[in-house]
């Protein structure tokens, strides 16, 4: 039964918006907004196996190594931070100025620094994706518990035992968090990169469609970037899940409570 609501939940909003949407597109020739079967139709002729391999994989690649890539410095360099009372005080400034410039006003410098090719995409990417993940883990890291703290002291527990048993398990929710922030960036980052200077992509791909007045074939675009963003949701809830496991478990037993 709870299988079946989480399956109304899950497909009732979209099923009624489709049905407002076909309701209010009855007897319609607005050229900018098409029909749902007229979407539908262009959706399975557009986006065949040849044009996901050529502009949807490329785009993946790039979203998902800068994704990673702004995980792995964020986590890093926010646990250096986090737990370096000197070294904050000392770049919370610098990083204040940083994470206040929009990225995508990095890409002509990054163009220029870089060159146009996928690197330049990923560091955009990585320029925007990295904040979230980076200011969550100084606060996740800076919030470990003074009591848990003063007993790992007290039983010697330093170095690299006590980042993992320790700061990491404390922190992982604040990082977590930022994690699912920094996929919707990465998802519009993503985007806009390829609008600006590429050959293939998703974002190239929706600008030739708008160009060249293939409406229809534009909003199929779009369709595809939103069910990539649901995709990447569900992933991050299934993974979210299993890597925080126990902090989910606790929190069922203190509501319970």
């Amino acid at each position: 039964m709870n299988t079946l609501k989480k399956a109304g939940y899950l497909v009732g909003l979209p099923a009624l918006l489709i049905f407002i949407w076909w309701i209010s597109t009855q007897g319609s020739t607005n050229f900018f907004v098409p029909k749902p079967g007229t979407l539908v139709e262009k959706f399975v002729t557009v986006w065949t196996w040849d044009r996901i391999m050529t502009d949807v994989m490329p785009s993946l690649i790039r979203l998902v190594t800068g994704i990673a890539l702004a995980i792995v410095l964020g986590t890093a360099l926010g646990i250096l931070v986090g737990t370096t009372r000197w070294l904050r005080s000392l770049m919370e400034p610098v990083l204040e100025f940083f994470r206040a410039i929009p990225p995508p006003v990095l890409i002509p410098v990054l163009m220029l620094l870089i060159g146009i090719n996928d690197q330049m995409k990923i560091a955009v990417i990585v320029s925007g994706c990295i904040w979230p993940v980076l200011l969550n883990t100084i606060e996740g890291v800076r919030a470990v518990d003074g009591v848990l703290s003063d007993s790992a002291r007290t039983f010697r527990i330093s170095g690299f035992a006590r980042l993992r048993y320790l700061v990491l398990p404390s922190a992982s929710p604040q990082i977590m968090a930022g994690v699912r922030q920094c996929l919707s960036i990465g998802l519009i980052l993503m985007v806009i990169s390829e609008m600006f200077a590429s050959s293939e992509g998703l974002g190239f791909t929706i600008v030739q469609f708008q160009r060249s007045f293939a409406i229809p074939e534009m909003w199929s675009g779009i369709v595809v970037l939103g069910l990539i963003g649901v995709a990447m949701s569900f992933l991050f809830q299934w993974s979210e899940r299993r890597i925080l496991g126990w902090y989910h478990g606790l929190r069922e037993v203190e509501h319970a409570e």
